[in-house]
């Protein structure tokens, strides 16, 4: 018995395929700069918020746990999120590291990931840290990444 000769699989027209390459890149770029603009939109809400009370469970807008101000932010740019950290971290499909934060971001901590702070960029972080503390900008130092679970980039 002789072995049938191997056939050559059609080739693939190349132009079709760049033209589909060259499709998904724009729409991935629309999807960057949409996603980018929303951040922008959260991160400017977080700010307005510095200074408010953390309350435990609290949504604002006069007070808020930590949470509750992420989901607010997003909120206000159109994003919705679930209401407790665990279940952001979950809702979220883009998965972020400590490195390739970008403003925006929702950065958590702590082994169940019960802590969320929104990144807004040059190391910084806004959250409402805990009871009897007030809504804060802080500077990202060696505690928080100690203690970094993991971070989501909301909006895409």
């Amino acid at each position: 018995m002789s072995a049938a000769p191997a056939q050559a699989a059609p080739a693939a027209p190349a132009a079709p395929a760049r033209a589909a390459a060259a499709t998904s890149a724009k729409i991935s770029a629309a999807r960057k700069a949409r996603q980018k603009a929303r951040a922008k939109k959260a991160v400017r809400y977080a700010y307005a918020q510095i200074g408010d009370p953390y309350r435990y469970g609290a949504s604002g807008p006069g007070s808020w746990d930590c949470s509750g101000l992420a989901r607010a932010s997003w909120k206000k740019a159109g994003v919705k999120l679930p209401r407790v950290t665990t279940a952001q971290y979950r809702a979220v499909k883009k998965k972020v590291s400590w490195k390739g934060a970008v403003a925006g971001d929702l950065l958590f901590f702590y082994g169940g990931k019960s802590h969320v702070g929104i990144y807004v960029g040059h190391g910084y972080m806004i959250h409402a840290p805990s009871s009897g503390q007030r809504v804060k900008k802080v500077k990202l130092g060696g505690y928080y990444k100690r203690h970094f679970a993991g971070g989501v980039r909301p909006g895409y």
